[in-house]
């Protein structure tokens, strides 16, 4: 096992996973964002060419494997098992998505940490033995994630000023015990968190706290502090998210000077009428996979921590008063292996 346990947490890999390709697509308010260069595919109707929104998603989500695929020099049948999910009942995003690849195939589920949960699976299986390459990979969709978590569109109903915008994106990731980097040098699983936020508009504050508890998790296990890091970013807690994690940190006597949110990167909040920000599994997936890792391979960052949040709700349970439980999953990227 190339892998060392830290805690129940936290584990280390001896001989770093590396990323040999990565790939991101976006839709067309995405691509009209401060990072629309970054992405290798824009699509530019919310359908991407199909009949309906879910197989547009699923699409999305098929043509970033295909084309990390092509930017590795690699086939499918390359890939020992590829990690995937996105928010639609079933996954049906992911599931439809690689139904032709005939890749092995781990469906996921972490809501918007799906990116995180995927990339540290990904990883434990290639320091584990059991694959030599492996993808990870997510996707969401505005049209579809407001279908069925919120108000039908045609409805019009009025978004709150907390309300985050779910990003029509997606990102994958392939993963080798041989590669040129960046590597993933420590995954920090993380645990349910909940503070008894019960208004889905207000996911920023349902998950920040989730958070919290993962990077004081990787910062405890690895003997490190938020200094250490080039930068840290989160997946889509928005503004609202933000602050608060911000807070929880200051009252620690910890500062964040180094920290940003994937919610806030990918919209331009004065020009795109965003609220508070990207949300959705493909928000995190587009920036890391699109900017932030082209970005430590151009050595502007070296050594990154990558914590996507998840806010685990359903439309049941949030009719029935249910509270939203919140998850982060993180990840240590490094440019270069002596930087582990």
């Amino acid at each position: 096992m190339n892998m060392k346990r830290l805690s129940r947490q936290t584990c280390r890999f001896l001989q770093p996973p590396g990323v040999i390709s990565c790939a991101a697509v976006a839709g067309r308010l995405e691509g009209a964002g401060p990072l629309g260069s970054c992405f290798d595919a824009v699509a530019e109707d919310s359908f991407c060419g199909r009949k309906t929104w879910e197989q547009g998603e699923a699409q999305m989500q098929a043509d970033a494997l295909r084309l990390a695929l092509q930017k590795g020099g690699l086939t499918a049948e390359d890939v020992d098992c590829v990690f995937a999910g996105d928010l639609l009942n079933q996954n049906i995003g992911a599931t439809f998505a690689l139904r032709d690849f005939h890749i092995p195939f781990y469906g996921v589920y972490g809501a918007c940490s799906t990116m995180g949960e995927t990339l540290a699976l990904a990883a434990t299986a290639i320091a584990s033995g059991s694959a030599a390459i492996a993808a990870a990979q997510t996707s969401s969709h505005f049209c579809t994630a407001e279908r069925q978590y919120r108000s039908p569109l045609p409805y019009g109903s009025q978004r709150s000023p907390t309300a985050q915008w779910t990003a029509t994106a997606a990102g994958c990731c392939i993963l080798g015990a041989q590669s040129e980097g960046p590597y993933i040098t420590h995954a920090t699983r993380g645990q349910i968190v909940d503070m008894g936020v019960t208004d889905m508009t207000n996911m920023g504050a349902a998950m920040a706290p989730a958070a919290f508890d993962t990077l004081r998790a990787v910062f405890r296990d690895t003997g490190t502090s938020p200094k250490d890091y080039d930068l840290i970013v989160t997946g889509d807690l928005g503004a609202v998210g933000s602050d608060i994690l911000t807070e929880l940190f200051r009252r620690e006597g910890m500062t964040l000077d180094n920290y940003t949110d994937c919610g806030l990167l990918l919209y331009d909040r004065k020009k795109q009428d965003m609220h508070a920000g990207g949300s959705g599994c493909g928000c995190s997936a587009a920036v890391l996979n699109g900017y932030l890792l082209e970005g430590m391979r151009q050595g502007r960052w070296r050594r990154l921590l990558f914590a996507p949040t998840g806010a685990l709700l359903s439309p049941t349970s949030s009719f029935q008063g249910e509270s939203i439980p919140g998850i982060c999953h993180a990840v240590v990227f490094s440019r270069t292996k002596e930087d582990a």
